[in-house]
């Protein structure tokens, strides 16, 4: 996890540090981290913040088991470009002249991110007063580009782009690109090299203003609805088995009486691609789907209790669809996204699995529309 923090959006490390899921100290150690790792090779800082971030860190995490009010950037890592003046932090703007100069004041951009919360970590390299296409200088040498250690990262602001750009160092190619709301794989696109990345993110881009780029793993699709309907005698049992172990120890219902429980995984096996786009979901004969999945018991049940444990995380309510990939060694389940609003086409996924545990689907309607009556 650790690792993973440094690849984390500034709006979801902010939500996580305001819950206490982890610490200002946790994220602004993987991020100095990663900039020590990578900094040998791509020389993308002129300077690095440590000392001064992980004291600030230990005084967020503070105020955060305090209960202090948040900014809404608290305990958020940051760097800036080296043209940009930082209180009691140099500020060279790329040249030997300036080589010591300390700013009594911050610009007011730093002043108000700081303002924010948010955490300065260190200063990125520049062209000697950012006035080259490319970026180098006799301060600091020259910044290398992530993707070819002998070509240029471009300027004036190439250490903000090669920070930004080691994303590959990361997570490695292929990469999964898609936009961060939407549903039925819109936009949702795959990068197998470096050259098909930047077309995914302009396809990601045209159905949302932020977009996903994930990791590739490769296996098995696998789907896991979850349905709950009212306590109602003639309504289907819930196998017990199948509700999830929160609400086994507890007894918990959702309003009205429902008990969600797990349908039977279904697996989508695309004929002609491994992967499993908008093409294969939707044109017929492209895609083959098995219910139940032909998984052993074990990892059956671990689907689904982990489908479970989302739907409660997010607080779906009546039916959901979580996506899961097994990943090729059969051990690991990832998360890939939950869909609220499931479809009820003749390809889609939660009317298979409600057949699958004869539930009609007529029947899989009603239960739907009583539980929403009921909420």
């Amino acid at each position: 996890m650790t690792d993973d923090l440094a690849y984390t959006s500034a709006a979801e490390l902010a939500a996580l540090i305001a819950r206490r899921a982890v610490s200002p100290v946790e994220v602004v150690d993987a991020v100095l981290g990663h900039i020590e790792r990578a900094q040998p090779a791509l020389n993308a800082f002129i300077t690095v913040c440590g000392q001064e971030a992980r004291a600030a860190a230990k005084g967020a995490e503070a105020a955060v088991m305090r209960g202090d009010t948040l900014g809404p950037l608290h305990g958020v890592p940051f760097a800036v470009k080296d043209l940009v003046n930082t209180k009691g932090v140099r500020t060279t703007f790329g040249s030997v002249a300036l080589a010591e100069n300390v700013p009594s004041a911050d610009s007011p951009a730093v002043a108000r991110l700081k303002v924010a919360g948010a955490i300065l970590v260190g200063k990125t390299t520049t062209p000697e007063f950012g006035h080259k296409c490319f970026t180098e200088a006799p301060l600091f040498g020259r910044t290398a580009n992530p993707w070819d250690l002998s070509r240029t990262c471009g300027g004036s602001s190439g250490g903000a782009a090669a920070a930004v750009a080691d994303i590959e160092g990361a997570l490695g190619f292929p990469l999964v690109v898609k936009p961060a709301s939407q549903g039925s794989a819109l936009g949702v696109k795959f990068a197998r090299t470096s050259d098909q990345l930047p077309g995914a993110m302009v396809g990601a881009f045209s159905y949302d203003d932020k977009i996903l780029i994930e990791r590739y793993v490769k296996g098995r699709d696998l789907a896991v609805s979850v349905l709950s309907g009212p306590a109602d005698p003639s309504a289907p049992a819930a196998d017990p088995g199948l509700q999830s172990s929160a609400r086994r120890r507890t007894g918990d219902t959702q309003p009205g009486g429902a008990q969600p429980f797990a349908l039977p995984v279904v697996e989508a096996v695309p004929r002609e691609e491994d992967f499993y786009d908008y093409e294969s979901r939707y044109e017929i004969g492209m895609t083959t789907f098995v219910c139940p999945a032909d998984l052993g018991a074990d990892t059956t049940a671990r689907a689904q209790e982990l489908a479970l444990e989302v739907y409660e995380l997010f607080g779906c309510h009546g039916v959901a669809r979580v996506d899961l990939m097994l990943d090729a060694d059969g051990d690991s389940l990832w998360v890939l996204e939950t869909n609220a609003v499931p479809g009820l086409t003749e390809t889609s996924l939660l009317p298979q699995a409600a057949d699958a545990a004869g539930i009609g689907f007529d029947e899989l309607t009603a239960r739907v529309l009583a539980s929403a009556w009921t909420r």
